[in-house]
């Protein structure tokens, strides 16, 4: 499509008539906003957008979006996803999921979604806590998080979704906030405009059971000290006065104060097109440290973790096809009930 022929939308044409229905004060809202913003800037038509959902507080995203949508089953959107973008590759396919729907029941289908570089954008709201069923901890819940089914606090290890996106070797990997809302839209622009298996995890605040679970990352008090932006190709600094970094101490990562423990070269530069994924995987694994008196403890990432180019499942499978229809033909779907592998049975 021309420049000249490029849709022009506007947040209205992208609004249902549906009466959305979150809980007030829930991140949802913030999301649902900025996703119309990041949507005006594309150049896809809304009859080529289609969004797909699991089941969830964030599964009803597809209601509230004037585009084609699909509200599917649990855990099972990205592979309605990867169908419908097989059978119509003209479309832009979005999948809304959550912490609960996306990791647990739907963690499989997920992981191989991205495996494959289908060419879809996975957005996984991530409060921490299953909303919908009220309140039960949720793969994603931290240890110690008090809920109706863990009431001395959860003792399970955490689900890292980004560890997860990054092992599966997702092409493009970022994470936003549901409150920054220039980031978000940003972000979401960016996981538009990707080629390929899109991740993105959106910390999102969920008001009624598990409410300011990511204070420490939007409250502007403390923010810098406990947010590291990710910028391709600058090194990473964090801080009020951004006078903090990263550096690698052999395998290590550690927390220094530049200018007193090393000079900037020193600290580390971000890469997000390093083809190989392992400081990426790094940075998905630092997390904020409420322990009273922790020294130096590590920023949690934001933005874009990942991002490479790869030939997409489509693509490939789209190959394949054309490679056995020059060696055998066009071919006829009788003639697969009348291959060899037959045997009748008496």
């Amino acid at each position: 499509m021309s420049a000249a022929t490029l849709p022009t939308l506007t947040t209205k044409d992208l609004t249902t008539d549906q009466e959305v229905r979150w809980c007030p004060g829930c991140g949802d809202y913030s999301i649902l906003a900025q996703m119309k913003k990041a949507l005006l800037t594309v150049g896809v038509p809304k009859e080529r957008m289609v969004f797909v959902s699991g089941i969830g507080c964030s599964s009803r995203f597809p209601y509230y979006m004037n585009t084609y949508g699909f509200h599917t089953i649990h855990g099972r959107a990205p592979t309605f996803a990867t169908g419908l973008r097989l059978a119509n590759p003209d479309l832009q396919v979005w999948v809304v999921t959550g912490d609960g729907d996306g990791l647990s029941i739907g963690g499989n289908h997920l992981v191989h979604a991205l495996r494959r570089n289908v060419d879809i954008k996975v957005l996984l709201f991530n409060n921490e806590i299953y909303g919908l069923t009220k309140g039960q901890y949720s793969p994603a819940s931290r240890v110690g998080t008090a809920s109706k089914t863990s009431p001395g606090g959860s003792f399970e290890t955490p689900v890292r979704p980004l560890s997860i996106a990054l092992a599966a070797e997702a092409t493009f990997v970022a994470r936003t906030v549901d409150v920054d809302v220039q980031h978000l839209v940003a972000t979401l622009q960016r996981a538009a405009a990707h080629k390929g298996s899109a991740f993105v995890e959106i910390y999102q605040n969920c008001k009624i059971f598990n409410d300011e679970v990511f204070a420490y990352a939007t409250d502007k008090a403390v923010k810098a000290d406990n947010v590291l932006y990710l910028e391709h190709g600058k090194p990473l600094l964090f801080g009020k006065d951004r006078t903090k970094g990263i550096r690698l101490n052999g395998l290590k990562p550690e927390v220094v104060q530049v200018g007193r423990d090393c000079a900037l070269d020193d600290v580390l530069t971000h890469d997000e097109a390093a083809d190989e994924p392992t400081l990426a995987y790094l940075l998905s694994r630092f997390a904020h440290d409420e322990t009273p008196g922790a020294a130096d403890p590590f920023p949690e990432p934001v933005g874009v973790f990942r991002a490479v180019k790869k030939p997409t499942y489509e693509e490939l499978l789209d190959d394949r096809i054309a490679q056995a229809v020059a060696k055998k033909g066009p071919g006829k779907v009788e003639d697969l009930f009348k291959a060899e592998d037959i045997w009748t049975v008496q």
